[in-house]
């Protein structure tokens, strides 16, 4: 009898607790979520027109691009004109203080770009850039 009992305080001995491993993971799981930013495509790649003044803009949390065809995506969808401020208004509901970036190919129709920045003014933006490269 003595043995078992000893045997059995040496096994639980062995034993690992992982309790405080796993509070650690998540702990650093929800740091890195918190933390990450992601990048958002519009879908479709185009070529933008070179411009002298260009700044930089890091952060844009809606992204409109408009093809040399004369298409507008959203997050990876084409849309119609018409479509573009509900597209921006459900963007806006996920990141209120966003801004816009407008990715137009300087092959596109000037015509409209300048429509679709009145349907994005249309939802209360105001903070809108057009996307140009570096000369």
């Amino acid at each position: 009898m003595a043995r078992r009992s000893t045997f059995q305080q040496a096994a639980e001995e062995e034993d690992v607790n992982v309790t405080p491993l796993l509070d650690i993971v998540f702990i650093m799981l929800i740091f890195f979520i918190v933390t990450s930013t992601f990048v958002k495509e519009p879908g479709v790649e185009v070529e933008r027109p070179e411009a002298v003044t260009a700044e930089d803009r890091r952060t844009a949390s809606i992204i409109v691009a408009i093809s040399a065809d004369d298409e507008i995506w959203i997050n990876k969808e084409q849309v119609e004109l018409e479509e573009v401020r509900t597209a921006v208004q459900q963007l806006r509901i996920e990141n209120p203080k966003g801004t816009a970036v407008i990715q137009a190919d300087s092959k596109s129709k000037s015509r409209l770009l300048v429509e679709v920045v009145n349907q994005i003014r249309a939802t209360g933006l105001t903070d809108i850039a057009v996307s140009t490269e570096d000369v």
